[in-house]
């Protein structure tokens, strides 16, 4: 196809060559308007039906919506028209032509349950609003590595195929592997831990992880996009500092450079990057707030993990992006290390959203022998887990890191009733195809 200008492109005295979706049809009787739309925008394409050949005429009014057509003629200033431009046509082609019945309506005058666009995502993400998901997903993804880059970090790719799972033999995708049993990784956490042993001191890796877990909720995935960090010779409050860091870069890039999306989802009012700090609160300080505000059946004791429901009461008392430090060590993965002063106490800690968990990180066990009884107070077998600690029998230094859910930063950063709407091709336990 020979060079053309995208409809935002279009300027009045310009001889252009156009290509794009056929968004709207509307028939006037002496004048005809096909609406085109390309990845950049729309433009109205003008026939006035005594003025134009009739095949040409014919061609316009006869081509389906969705069809993918190429428009060459010369744009023209009109005040009238959406974007105040049109095409006056000289050749239109039909490229390839669509199916009168579509699954769903692109223009979104229709609407469609969730599962229908997803079952029919290509035609979805042709919505102005879903589009523009993606974008900001994209920008944000691109933001957030050039944060990690300013933290002077390394990004990595680590296995997704592996012998053992990050905790163990719950929530795994069994698969097979030239005839032995493999699984679909968890987390990159064990690898990011290697990674620091080996010298690289500060790294990155934004990748898939799987969990095969039996949740059915709007808020959980079986595939899912995991955002990275491990850094040595820091503690969990620096990991927390990086934390902040990173999760604010994404919101100023969306806000600097998404204002079009923005307003294509109604948000560019009301979206601003975080300005004040997160607060940072203690395990046993959420659990009395929580207990405070009332809102559950049953108090929470010392040891109980967070359920929705509390996490929504505290978050609604919070009404910000907040921490919640020192938990109780039996409630955190063998990798997280104990707190020096009381053993009960561990370094973990959670980034949470007003709505729901964000991160999960902490500090890491650097000491062996420690690591292996963490190993065996959770009832894993340290044998099975040999490629990673027994290097940490040759120098492991002090470190620190976290693992951010990419699309919940997207969920909440723009206010998603679903997760899946912030993936564009969703694994969940019904969901295989597309």
């Amino acid at each position: 196809m020979e060079s053309r200008t995208h409809t935002a492109d279009a300027t009045p005295g310009d001889h252009v060559t156009v290509a794009g979706w056929v968004h709207e049809i509307r028939d006037l009787g002496g004048i005809a308007f096909l609406i085109v739309r390309d990845g950049s925008g729309k433009i109205q394409v003008k026939f006035e039906k005594d003025e134009r050949d009739d095949d040409l005429v014919e061609t316009a009014l006869d081509v389906q919506r969705e069809s993918v057509i190429k428009v060459i003629g010369d744009v023209e200033e009109e005040d009238r028209a959406p974007t105040g431009v049109e095409i006056v046509p000289e050749e239109v082609e039909v490229i390839s032509p669509a199916d009168p019945e579509l699954p769903l309506d692109p223009s979104g005058k229709v609407d469609a349950e969730l599962s229908t666009r997803l079952d029919n995502r290509t035609l979805d993400l042709r919505k102005e609003e879903v589009k523009a998901i993606f974008e900001i997903r994209a920008e944000m993804l691109r933001s957030v590595r050039e944060a990690f880059r300013s933290l002077d970090c390394t990004e990595i790719n680590t296995p997704k195929i592996v012998a053992t799972g990050t905790e163990g033999g719950t929530e795994l995708f069994p698969i097979t592997y030239f005839g032995r049993e493999a699984f679909m990784n968890q987390s990159p956490q064990l690898f990011k831990q290697l990674m620091i042993g080996s010298g690289l001191e500060r790294v990155f890796e934004i990748g898939p992880i799987f969990r095969a877990e039996e949740h059915n909720t709007p808020r959980h995935l079986n595939e899912a996009t995991s955002i990275d960090f491990e850094s040595a010779f820091i503690d969990e409050s620096g990991a927390m500092d990086a934390c902040e860091e990173i999760v604010r870069a994404a919101y100023e890039g969306v806000e600097a450079n998404c204002q079009k999306e923005l307003e294509a989802l109604g948000l560019a009012e009301e979206f601003a990057a975080p300005e004040e700090e997160f607060p940072r609160i203690s395990y046993e300080e959420a659990i009395e707030r929580i207990n405070a505000t009332g809102e559950l059946d049953e108090q929470l004791v010392w040891g109980d993990d967070l359920s929705t429901e509390a996490e929504r009461a505290l978050g609604e008392e919070v009404g910000q992006h907040y921490f919640i430090t020192e938990w109780p060590s039996e409630i955190k993965p063998f990798y997280i290390k104990d707190n020096d002063d009381d053993e009960q106490l561990s370094t973990g800690f959670d980034l949470m959203h007003p709505r729901l968990e964000l991160v999960s990180g902490g500090q890491r066990e650097h000491r062996y022998e420690h690591l292996i009884e963490g190993f065996e107070q959770q009832g894993l077998e340290p044998e099975a887990f040999e490629y990673y600690t027994k290097m940490f029998r040759y120098g492991m230094p002090p470190h620190a890191g976290w693992g951010l859910g990419a699309e919940r930063l997207v969920m909440t950063m723009l206010g998603l009733d679903n997760i899946r709407e912030a993936v564009i091709f969703p694994r969940d336990r019904q969901r295989l195809s597309p």
